[in-house]
């Protein structure tokens, strides 16, 4: 019986070991001295458990203790180190705060660029048990208008569901980039989950925000009708 072809997408994924190889290779180039953190935890963690074995005479017992213990706390450094390194290279590149907020986990339902001005600020939307959160990527002072503009927007159709707003960026008042995955989660839990699956569903049905190119329309080309244009004042 002839053998199926192998599915390139499974065969070109790296497995874990790999990824724990890149992974590392990311941390060494954002800090030389990360893995050694790594190292030096672990031995750390197998030494006192030697020396806590050795004064109470269950030396065997608590090495094998130790060396649970120590991968258990390598793991936990390295699995820091690794989202630090990571918000470092992301730092100041578009789109960060969506890619930050995709790597959540836990019942997170991100929606990225959900409004775009022509500067090419951005706002994220995110539901979860807080409720709806808006994030935004820019200036303070250019992001503010599209952010309060989208909070509009989204309570038409939140009724009662709490709407936040939060500026990402290195400007005051707002949150930094490697502070964001935990500035979400400090937020009340003021939903229950299928409450998220239905305030998700219903977000869905409101319609996409275009930006508006900067300089005058190509001749012949029109604005199309999803596409509002702000009123004069």
């Amino acid at each position: 019986m002839a053998k199926k072809p192998a599915d390139p997408a499974t065969t070109d994924r790296p497995g874990r070991i790999q990824q724990l190889k890149l992974i590392a290779q990311l941390i060494q180039q954002v800090n030389p001295k990360g893995m050694p953190i790594v190292v030096a935890s672990a031995l750390g963690t197998l030494l006192v458990c030697v020396l806590i074995g050795i004064a109470t005479g269950w030396l065997l017992y608590m090495i094998f203790i130790g060396i649970l213990l120590a991968m258990t706390v390598a793991l936990l450094v390295f699995g820091q180190l690794a989202q630090r390194a990571q918000h470092t290279l992301l730092e100041g590149k578009p789109g960060a705060a969506a890619a930050v907020l995709q790597s959540m986990r836990g019942n997170w339902h991100v929606t990225p660029a959900v409004a775009v001005n022509r500067e090419q600020d951005v706002v994220h939307r995110v539901v979860g048990y807080p409720g709806i959160i808006l994030v935004s990527e820019g200036p303070r002072n250019r992001v503010q208008r599209l952010l309060a503009a989208e909070k509009k927007r989204v309570q038409r159709v939140a009724l009662d569901v709490p709407v936040y707003d939060i500026q990402c960026g290195n400007d005051e008042g707002q949150v930094p980039l490697r502070k964001l995955q935990r500035h979400l989660l400090k937020l009340p839990r003021n939903l229950r989950k299928p409450a998220v699956a239905e305030v998700t569903s219903r977000l869905r049905a409101l319609p996409q925000t275009l930006p508006v190119p900067k300089g005058p329309l190509p001749k012949g080309a029109r604005i199309p009708r999803s596409v509002r244009m702000p009123k004069g004042r």
